[in-house]
């Protein structure tokens, strides 16, 4: 009772956060969007030039850094890795497409939802899809291989890392670049950002919340602990945006979105299957990278690195729509994890682990 309990507390945090940041100042219905956040990251590093998305997201920071102390506090910080760490790249690459592809992670699909963006209803079929799917790969014994004890300062990469940005923004702004419009250039306070992504990283430690895990453990077993985190999520989102004038339901002319449905639906099956293979949803890896996990500090690299090539090559969607090799990508992403998971699954991978586990290092999903 008790578990349960703090995870819906955890999930009525992450949707005060959201409506909060979006208040002052994040784009609407972005209030706390891992795969946007990722993206103006990368454009922040100059790693992709569209200007309109560029910007050191503090919450990103602030969410790693809080996982860190509170795996510090509970004893929980621990440096493993080697599970695949090159193809949990690829896959945090491949989620990036599914994601830039609807234009936003499993956690904005959430917040579009409590928006009244109807188009995240279109796409949450999608990733319950994807996450079907991966499921059926966790009984055929899907695995990425087991990982192990590493050197502490393999573990310590993510957290300093994370530490480094907010500093670059105060003490370097000349080094990095942020946009003067668009989406990057709408960001609550540094100040703000930071605190509450801190807030929320301890928050989804304690509790492991996860929005894939939410969907596979009721897929699997029936249990639907983790799914009242995401249901609060969504209530909290809900009842602030109707409290504060912010609910706009409809499909046209909604903030940062399309409505190229198909694409939609494609873009987060995408995603969910990507999130199954590597162990846990954008919003976890960033967690477990706090926690000194380096396999899912290799996932979330991918995905930055997925952002600036979806920039880079014209692959993401915007307001307009999607792209026509946009929409190549994300065929070519749902082959090559369709691929991935089979490759890694059958009886020459079966080992001896429960459906949860096997998704390797990431089995606290």
């Amino acid at each position: 009772m008790k578990e349960k309990a703090a995870i819906i507390i955890a999930g009525v945090v992450l949707g005060l956060a959201a409506l909060l940041l979006a208040w002052y100042g994040n784009p609407a219905n972005m209030g706390f969007c891992i795969a946007c956040f990722l993206r103006d990251i990368a454009g922040g590093l100059g790693l992709h030039r569209a200007e309109a998305v560029q910007y050191l997201r503090p919450e990103i920071a602030g969410l790693v850094l809080g996982a860190f102390f509170a795996a510090l506090a509970a004893r929980e910080f621990k440096a493993v890795g080697g599970s695949s760490p090159l193809l949990r790249f690829l896959l945090g690459l491949l989620m990036m497409v599914g994601a830039l592809t609807f234009l936003g992670c499993p956690l904005r699909m959430i917040l579009r939802l409590a928006g009244g963006d109807w188009n995240a209803l279109v796409a949450l079929p999608g990733y319950v899809l994807g996450i079907w799917v991966g499921t059926l790969f966790l009984r055929k014994g899907y695995s990425l291989g087991r990982s192990g004890p590493q050197g502490a300062l393999n573990g310590w990469v993510a957290p300093v890392t994370a530490l480094i940005l907010p500093l670059l923004l105060v003490a370097a702004p000349a080094l990095i670049f942020t946009s003067e419009t668009g989406p990057g250039s709408m960001r609550a306070p540094l100040a703000l950002s930071l605190g509450v992504g801190l807030l929320v990283g301890v928050a989804i430690q304690r509790t492991r919340l996860c929005t894939m895990g939410a969907i596979r453990d009721l897929i699997l077993f029936r249990e639907a602990q983790l799914f009242l985190g995401v249901f609060s999520i969504f209530v909290v989102a809900l009842v602030g945006n109707l409290l504060l004038g912010k609910f706009n339901p409809g499909f046209i002319d909604q903030p940062v979105a399309h409505s190229d449905g198909l694409w939609n639906f494609l873009g987060m099956a995408v995603v969910g299957l990507g999130a199954v293979l590597a162990g846990g949803c954008p919003l976890r890896q960033l967690v477990l990278s706090g926690e000194g996990n380096s396999d899912a500090w290799f996932t979330v690299l991918g995905m930055i690195a997925g952002g600036a090539m979806m920039h880079n090559f014209g692959l993401a969607a915007s307001g307009a729509g999607t792209t026509p090799a946009g929409r190549y990508a994300v065929i070519i992403a749902l082959v090559l994890l369709l691929v991935i998971g089979a490759a890694h699954s059958g009886a020459a991978m079966v080992r001896r682990s429960t459906p949860t586990e096997a998704a390797g290092s990431q089995s606290k999903a």
